[in-house]
């Protein structure tokens, strides 16, 4: 069947997905790139960077690192899967850790309330630093996406990085650590 009128292509609608896709994508361009201060070296000074803890309570890391061994352990957000590998790795060697002298400090940018939460839930035997600011989380150089900080991990013995893991394992992170410990 043939008809005279000719029929006008519409063009394609992308639809509702695929302009929330785009806008998003437009968003996260314009959004401040990872910071870009290198994270700690071996043999780097421990920062002297303040905070809170899970209770809210004002932690100048300085004194964290007395005698012994001071593991600062960064992680994106509280309560999420890999988060939650890490902290319960360190906990279930938690007693293997403080007989070896290792003080454990996780580091995220959640809020004192989420911090408490997350420690109650998985019952955290260690301090959970709330850098809400990000005070310690650019004090050790590590990088953030989003507001979330890289996971990365940090040994300190005598005021000095001695140790370290720009990428760190989440269900390995004790055993890491006190192989570390250990060659150290």
């Amino acid at each position: 069947m043939k008809t005279t009128e000719t029929t006008r292509r519409r063009p394609y609608n992308f639809g509702m997905p695929y302009r929330t896709a785009a806008a998003l994508l437009g968003i996260a361009l314009a959004l401040p790139r990872p910071a870009s201060a290198e994270p700690l070296k071996v043999g780097d000074p421990a920062p002297q960077a303040t905070s809170v803890d899970q209770e809210g309570r004002p932690v100048e890391l300085s004194r964290l690192y007395g005698s012994g061994w001071t593991l600062v352990y960064f992680y994106p957000k509280a309560d999420t899967p890999g988060c939650t590998a890490e902290a319960c790795s360190l906990r279930d060697a938690f007693a293997d850790l403080t007989k070896k002298g290792v003080t454990v400090v996780g580091v995220s940018a959640d809020t004192p309330k989420e911090q408490k939460a997350f420690q109650e839930k998985y019952h955290l035997p260690f301090t959970l630093i709330a850098d809400h600011e990000k005070n310690v989380i650019k004090a050790f150089g590590v990088p953030t996406t989003m507001g979330f900080a890289s996971r990365q991990s940090f040994l300190i013995k005598d005021g000095k990085i001695v140790w370290r893991d720009l990428h760190a394992s989440t269900k390995q992170q004790a055993a890491d650590i006190l192989k570390a410990v250990s060659a150290g």
